[in-house]
């Protein structure tokens, strides 16, 4: 027998007698042996982390007392934590994320500075690369609360960010409408403003990276909690206050769009995908006087495909509320709309969002329907399919200038006039036209 032979079989009969200790075992003697298992490596494979979960769940289901489970599951959590950089080949099951987010909350009571790295990091940065489909709300939503807040001991409000963004769904599941409203409050005002997160874990006396994280992400997540009844209260101005900036310029937008585009694909499949959810999302920020986001919510509806252009009543609601919009700050903003429909450096997310929106549906083009072959699309994406994108991009823009009552030559000159005020005047009232679609790669109507 191989000796790589011996270590598999060896490993899982150690794995299946450490198991039948656990509860049985003096406390004191089993953390003395899992002190001695951090001199070696029980992992050796990937697959064999699914034991450090099994550990774990059991030690906290154990009847030892608190500070010895915790001082236990925190050996095996440093474990697991020799393989977070591998962290994405780990299918992590549902019960395990479920076990970490209980040691986390039994944590709360035990972190010291005199324990480097924090365990609780370690399960904080597993969590991070969980599957962004669990739903677990309510359960997330105490643990972010509490880590969240700059001065919680493990300063890891970058991870925490990170995780609120990617435990999207489980924010708008049906279980969190048994959530205190208090409590939903505490959360958003836990997040604050996402693009400020001093972390001030430190090690050696220099500040440690503890996330790649992307501040526009959890940005993004609270414009989708704009758009729902049950979060849109709670949220306030200081949430918005450094997106504000960000977004009153180009790039600041063009992030912000190619992050919702994300999202959608990665995170949240619902987000803002409904003309009710868009509306409700603009007509919030403006209530809190975030204009410059309220503004991206708009350039993300006018994107081919977010709306389906053959729901005419659909389109009827977009385009008075982008009328309204317009009218009230100013046409001078239009040539952020018209530059974000004809942008092409959003234009690979955006195939593939609309390939997988509009999966096995036939486009048309010159007035002739072929089917999306969807199954080899998304990974070659091929010249037709910008061409289609370009040809729904020209659509979109003729129903724009209708919208405005203009055409190509009378619509610069508005825009390049008012601009030059600033923005400060506004259209008198227009028609509103309905200009018939068929779907996202039209031709001209």
């Amino acid at each position: 027998m191989s000796g790589s032979d011996a270590l598999g079989t060896a490993i899982p009969l150690f794995h299946q007698q450490l198991r039948r200790a656990i509860g049985e075992a003096n406390p004191y003697c089993l953390t003395v042996f899992l002190s001695t298992l951090s001199h070696l490596d029980p992992f050796p494979i990937a697959d064999n982390v699914e034991y450090g979960f099994l550990w774990i769940a059991d030690l906290l289901k154990s009847g030892y007392p608190d500070q010895e489970r915790y001082s236990m599951v925190s050996m095996v959590i440093q474990l697991l934590g020799k393989h977070v950089d591998s962290i994405n080949s780990w299918r992590l099951d549902p019960s395990w994320v479920s076990a970490l987010m209980s040691f986390l909350s039994l944590g709360e009571k035990f972190y010291s500075a005199g324990s480097l790295p924090y365990p609780g990091l370690l399960a904080l940065r597993i969590l991070l690369s969980s599957p962004g489909n669990l739903d677990f709300g309510p359960m997330v939503l105490s643990i972010l609360t509490s880590t969240l807040i700059p001065t919680h001991p493990l300063k890891s409000r970058s991870l925490a960010l990170g995780i609120f963004h990617r435990f999207m769904v489980g924010w708008f599941s049906p279980r969190m409408e048994s959530v205190p409203n208090r409590d939903l409050a505490k959360l958003l005002q836990a997040v604050g403003d996402p693009f400020q997160f001093p972390d001030l874990y430190l090690q050696d006396g220099q500040p440690m990276v503890t996330a790649d994280y992307k501040p526009m992400k959890a940005a993004v997540a609270l414009v989708e909690f704009a758009s729902s009844d049950l979060w849109q209260n709670h949220l306030r101005r200081p949430n918005f206050a450094s997106c504000e900036e960000i977004l009153s310029t180009e790039e600041g937008r063009r992030a912000a769009l190619s992050c919702m585009f994300d999202t959608t694909a990665h995170s949240w499949s619902e987000f803002l995908c409904t003309p009710a959810k868009i509306i409700a999302a603009i007509k919030r920020l403006e209530e809190l006087q975030c204009f410059n986001t309220a503004e991206v919510v708009i350039l993300w509806a006018w994107a081919p495909g977010v709306v389906n252009p053959v729901d005419h009543n659909a389109w009827g609601l977009i385009e008075r509320n982008t009328l309204n919009f317009y009218q009230t700050h100013g046409i001078g903003r239009l040539t952020s709309l018209l530059r974000h429909i004809t942008n092409k450096t959003t234009e690979i997310m955006h195939v593939k969002f609309l390939l997988a929106h509009y999966r096995g549906q036939p486009c048309r083009v010159g007035g002739v329907r072929r089917p999306v072959p969807v199954g080899q699309a998304v990974r070659r994406l091929g010249r037709q399919h910008f061409g289609d994108l370009r040809v729904a991009r020209a659509c979109q823009l003729r129903r724009l200038y209708h919208l405005f009552g203009y055409d190509l030559v009378t619509w610069e000159e508005a825009v390049a006039r008012e601009g030059a005020n600033d923005g400060t005047d506004v259209l008198s009232g227009r028609h509103v036209t309905l200009i018939q679609f068929t779907d996202w790669a039209c031709d001209y109507p």
